[in-house]
């Protein structure tokens, strides 16, 4: 893997173009509508600013080299998924949640986790640049929403990194019988504090700054490092599923041990809610589709393979812990190894003990991996702090990134809990998920740009799509829905999709909160039942009624409007069932994201530096203009992995 180029605002010919006209138009009216809008208009053109869009076509592809196989992205994706989720969510979820039914948690969270790859999929396969999520919602919402789903991923990074740490941290301490815990207890005591740890994890700090000094000074050697570690635990797994079936003993679901369910299905769904992170990391396959050799093809291969791959090994695996010993008796902080060690079975356990470590430390220097070309995309495009752009000289990692985020993780993981980590990291990548869903919707109902010869994708049926364009209304529909045929294409979609995503909020509340925080009567939690659901289905059905774009030998979502939506509703639902704590925790991060965007991404944003240069230019004729942003000859290609050290701030 290679670090993307930052600077992801290069511009086509045609763009400039664009530009251009609107700067022609403004040099050619009064002097007081080419100098700015009257104060009027002011909260208009700062509304403007906050929903302004990059263009996909303004995204210029980096000099990395063409290089990943299907093969090479289904262990990308495996390696970034597998490991925590599998060695200690089981057992966490198993005694604390769902009892064995942890199973079927696991089942909820992949069905969630398979309907977000493919909206993922799509988008990656649309437009193969740097930048995931936060791209494409810059795209489809504008700067605000895609500053607010960077800002969002980066807290997903930090915490699952941190969580992480704490988790490998657990084990290690499990092999010396709990004596670093048992020394810090005694020496720093013990903490009563809700969202905080018991005690300090120090280790999971010195192992997450090791982490961040090998990323920083060995990148490349972490790419030949993953599939040996990988190899390592598909084989170890495959033998803890085999020998596990081997010692199985029904018993343990029997009711005189609880049963298979003993927290019934809301501890189920809050199972699953916390499940999700172990499939979090099919994420980073579809950021690094700009290095593959065809991604119409082996993005969506390798997305589903890996997915498939983690669902099946989580799922068996919580299977297997609660039939070898009851579910109530495990040890959340090593539940696997523990379960080998009381069946008699110690070698078993040392080996889980030893897989796990090294299981575990390879998603970290993922996370680390992943997180710092997160923050210099957003600093590329102005929006974040410049200092973050700074390259190493030899190994062209953001240094200041990984260091600086390093020490950040490693504070969280000394400080909070291990519950509160896996919970930020759940609703942070809900969210996000839920994001990306939603641009799945905009970007299939909205007019696609005129495409040129570098296009990835280009429409299909052009004759067709210019009589009837994405986002009008279906010919067949409009002798019924002929009130929506008066709106401008695209804006019944976009009120749709919010009318469908606050009733799937709703819908959600009244599911988890119902009987217990609500407390409503019975008719009027029917009708609210009622209400909700209709709103969420006509506001589907709207969706539907309009024409779609559609592109030639590429994937595409099944079912679209329904498979997003139902992401949405789902991601929704599961973000629900996450603690109050989080929730506040989570709003404290959002506040902390808008006072750096209002205090400094929105004046120094690249997309408003270019409305100040279009304002301040010089008048002069179209083509005079045209000529003078025209793009540069392009340079020789650089060595594969290589990056532009952008120019400090």
């Amino acid at each position: 893997m290679y670090w993307h180029g930052a600077d992801a605002q290069s511009t086509t010919p045609l763009t400039d173009i664009h530009r251009c006209q609107h700067l022609s138009w403004c040099s050619s009216q009064p002097p007081t509508m080419a100098r700015g809008l009257p104060s009027t208009t002011s909260l208009a053109r700062f509304c403007q600013k906050l929903n302004r869009l990059k263009t996909l076509e303004s995204t210029r592809k980096t000099s990395l080299q063409l290089c990943l196989t299907t093969l090479d992205l289904t262990l990308l994706g495996v390696g970034a998924t597998v490991g925590s989720g599998l060695y200690v969510l089981t057992g966490t979820v198993a005694k604390e949640m769902a009892g064995p039914a942890g199973l079927m948690s696991f089942v909820v969270a992949a069905l969630a986790s398979l309907m977000a790859a493919l909206c993922y999929t799509e988008i990656a396969v649309h437009v193969p640049r740097a930048g995931s999520a936060y791209l494409f919602t810059y795209a489809s919402m504008g700067e605000l929403w895609a500053f607010f789903i960077a800002w969002n991923i980066i807290l997903k990074q930090l915490h699952g990194g941190a969580a992480v740490a704490r988790l490998c941290s657990g084990y290690l301490d499990a092999i010396f019988s709990h004596r670093i815990r048992s020394f810090t207890e005694a020496h720093v005591g013990i903490w009563q504090v809700p969202f905080l740890a018991r005690y300090p994890d120090f280790l999971a700090a010195v192992l997450i700054i090791l982490a961040s000094i090998f990323v920083s000074r060995t990148h490349h050697l972490s790419s030949w490092l993953n599939p040996i570690f990988l190899a390592i635990s598909l084989v170890v797994i495959l033998f803890i599923i085999i020998l596990g079936f081997l010692l199985a003993d029904p018993h343990n679901w029997s009711p005189e041990e609880g049963g298979f369910a003993p927290f019934g299905f809301s501890g189920i769904m809050k199972g699953a809610a916390t499940c999700f992170y172990a499939f979090v990391g099919f994420d980073i396959v579809a950021a690094s589709s700009e290095e593959a050799w065809d991604p119409k093809r082996a993005m969506p291969m390798a997305i589903a393979i890996s997915l498939g791959l983690v669902a099946g090994a989580n799922i068996l695996v919580s299977t297997v812990l609660t039939l070898l010993v009851p579910w109530h008796s495990l040890d959340p902080d090593w539940a696997l190894a523990d379960a080998f060690y009381k069946r008699g079975y110690s070698w078993t356990g040392f080996t889980v003990v030893m897989e796990s470590v090294s299981a575990m430390n390879n998603v970290l220097i993922r996370n680390l991996l992943a997180l710092p070309r997160m923050v210099c995309v957003l600093a590329a495009d102005g929006l974040f702090f410049q200092v973050f752009t700074r390259m190493h000289p030899r190994t062209q990692v953001p240094i200041v990134g990984v260091l600086v985020l390093g020490v950040l993780m490693a504070f969280l993981a000394v400080l909070q809990d291990q519950e509160a980590l896996v919970q930020l990291h759940c609703i942070s990548a809900l969210l996000t998920y839920t994001f990306v869903a939603a641009s799945v919707i905009l970007l299939r109902f909205r007019k696609a740009p005129p495409s040129s010869s570098q296009d990835p994708v280009n429409p299909v049926d052009t004759q067709q799509a210019s009589a009837l364009e994405p986002g009008q209304l279906r010919p067949a529909l409009r002798p019924y829905l002929g009130f929506l045929d008066g709106c401008r294409p695209g804006a019944a979609v976009a009120w749709a999709l919010s009318v469908l995503v606050a009733s799937a909020i709703t819908l959600g509340c009244v599911l988890v909160f119902g009987d217990s925080a609500l407390h409503l009567p019975p008719w009027g939690y029917t009708l609210l039942l009622l209400l909700s659901s209709i709103t969420f289905l006509l506001s589907l059905l709207v969706l539907g009624a309009h024409q779609q774009q559609r592109w030639q030998d590429t994937f595409q979502v099944p079912m679209v409007p329904l498979t997003p939506a139902l992401s949405i509703l789902l991601n929704i639902f599961l973000m629900l069932q996450l603690s109050y704590l989080t929730w506040l925790c989570f709003s404290i991060w959002l506040l902390m994201g808008l006072v750096v965007y209002f205090g400094y991404g929105i004046r120094h944003s690249r997309e408003n530096q270019w409305e100040q240069s279009e304002v301040t230019a010089p008048h002069g004729s179209l083509e005079e203009m045209v000529s003078a942003v025209q793009p540069p000859r392009q340079a020789p290609a650089q060595e594969p992995g290589h990056m532009e050290q952008p120019a400090s701030p």
